[in-house]
């Protein structure tokens, strides 16, 4: 395979990308706006079209206090959010005082083989600024020979004035292809929020 280059002397220059360079673009296929939603469903768009999906969230807001955001998957038209993972959770963490900080796996967030709910993060503040944002990655779902993996990573405003960075990894234990995704609090609803799907080329 022949390298292409650009051949302009300067990056100023250069007009036009080498006819060889592709991928790596995103193409946003649903947008979802919370509001006092009990989920958010994405139940299409999840197919055998890219071999990455990322769901970014945006501003997310709980309706209750110290509440957590989860997410589940499920297959075909299956609705029943009840997919075996296995996952690793940790969590950096600060206060705005500086005086609480920290950097610890948390085996009471990870899943081992089970059916119930993946933590995107934990200690949701609902005062009125405080939110979340982060990015899920969801790996070549519809293949049906491998596992599914995921990676997830998220800031919140965490009650009582933290910033808590969570990482979430793992795989769903199945080898039918996944096509949906549902996000909802442990308790109370998602009182607002943007989320959105995109495939990555």
């Amino acid at each position: 395979m022949a390298i292409k280059v650009a051949n302009n002397q300067s990056l100023t220059a250069i007009t036009a990308l080498p006819s060889a360079v592709s991928g790596g673009a995103m193409t946003l296929l649903e947008t979802q706006t919370a509001s006092s939603s009990s989920t958010i469903d994405f139940t299409s768009g999840i197919d055998d079209t890219y071999k990455e999906y990322q769901i970014h969230l945006i501003d997310v807001h709980p309706g209750t206090d110290n509440t957590d955001l989860k997410f589940q998957f499920d297959t075909g038209t299956n609705t029943n959010y009840n997919q075996t993972i296995t996952s690793t959770f940790f969590l950096a963490h600060a206060d705005e005082a500086d005086s609480n900080t920290g950097l610890s796996y948390y085996d009471s967030k990870d899943l081992a083989q089970s059916t119930s709910f993946q933590w995107w993060n934990w200690y949701h503040g609902a005062d009125n600024d405080q939110s979340t944002v982060g990015i899920l990655h969801l790996y070549d779902p519809s293949n049906t020979t491998f596992v599914k993996h995921f990676m997830a990573t998220n800031n919140v405003s965490r009650q009582n004035d933290f910033t808590g960075n969570g990482f979430v990894s793992g795989y769903i234990n199945t080898t039918t292809a996944i096509t949906r995704v549902q996000f909802k609090m442990s308790s109370g609803n998602i009182d607002s929020g943007t989320f959105k799907l995109y495939g990555i080329s």
